[in-house]
């Protein structure tokens, strides 16, 4: 059989069996959905004071947006799934830029950084969106360092610009704090 009947073949069969190929939009699903195609990851999370009750600290996240995501970041969530203390944060001062905190680049705009009172989840948005094929950080700055020592995880999801979206998780920034040699 001829290559070119081979493909044409698989294609109405492709077709007819109700899959639909989806090259030139792979990151929109059937329902309208709009996804990454390779989700951004999480790649570090570092606090600048890592000691009890601190006031002037900042939490850096540091995300990789894959050239292949295919689509932009608009916006990130970061919630605080564990750590004894409810870490506050002054959402007025978040700053995000591309590159890591060792390695600083352009400051990247922000639009609306919320809390959601009930879920005391964090919202970033980036406006314009990140393109991909960067990596980022985003800097959240707590009113103070948590008063009790341990380990404090952020789990953050990534979402594409739309109106449906489908977000996805990025990971989990675990920061530890020491308390005071004299505790």
């Amino acid at each position: 059989m001829p290559v070119s009947k081979l493909v044409t073949t698989f294609a109405a069969i492709a077709v007819v069996g109700g899959i639909t190929p989806q090259l030139a939009q792979a990151a929109k699903l059937r329902d309208g959905t709009v996804s990454f195609v390779q989700p951004p990851r999480l790649v570090a999370a570092t606090t600048s004071y890592k000691d009890v009750n601190v006031w002037n600290a900042t939490y850096y996240f540091t995300i990789s947006l894959p050239a292949q995501a295919d689509e932009p970041l608009q916006k990130v969530t970061i919630d605080q799934s564990e750590g004894v203390d409810r870490i506050r944060f002054d959402l007025e001062d978040t700053r995000a830029f591309e590159g890591t905190r060792q390695n600083r680049g352009e400051k990247i705009p922000l639009g609306a950084v919320t809390r959601d009172k009930e879920t005391r989840t964090i919202s970033v948005v980036f406006d314009p969106p990140v393109a991909p094929g960067k990596i980022i950080t985003i800097g959240l700055r707590p009113v103070q360092n948590p008063r009790t020592s341990g380990v404090y995880l952020f789990g953050l999801r990534g979402f594409p610009p739309g109106e449906k979206t489908a977000s996805q998780f990025l990971g989990y920034g675990r920061l530890q704090f020491y308390g005071d040699l004299f505790d």
